[in-house]
């Protein structure tokens, strides 16, 4: 299993990025995908979460409405767009799976929320 994540950037305050995690190594669409993220002196949380077709997705409550978790299943790539940006959702952003009852995780993009 290789997810690898990637979009990340220094964005000011208010502006959108989307990030963007390829995986490999297994049935993809067999599988919930998720998006975690971790800021500096703070433990891992959920960001956002898509079932395997698509169909249901779930969101932190710190999202509120601002972002969107999306997959394409013949790219293998699930995405997440975050719009209206703040200086709190500066972290370190991973892709997530859970395949044969073991977590996976990409290596982690950056985003910085700053004027």
């Amino acid at each position: 299993v290789q997810l690898v994540d990637s979009g990340g950037a220094l964005v000011q305050p208010g502006g959108s990025l989307r990030l963007s995690c390829v995986a490999s190594g297994f049935t993809f669409s067999n599988y919930v995908m998720s998006w975690y993220r971790q800021a500096p002196g703070n433990e891992r949380e959920l960001v956002a979460s898509i079932s395997h077709y698509g169909g249901t997705t779930s969101y932190g409550d710190f999202v509120k409405g601002r972002f969107l978790i999306s997959r394409d299943n013949t790219k293998n790539t699930v995405y997440l767009q975050m719009n209206a940006l703040k200086p709190e959702d500066t972290a370190i952003y991973y892709c997530s799976t859970k395949v044969f009852f073991q977590n996976y995780w990409g290596q982690g993009t950056q985003v910085t929320v700053s004027a």
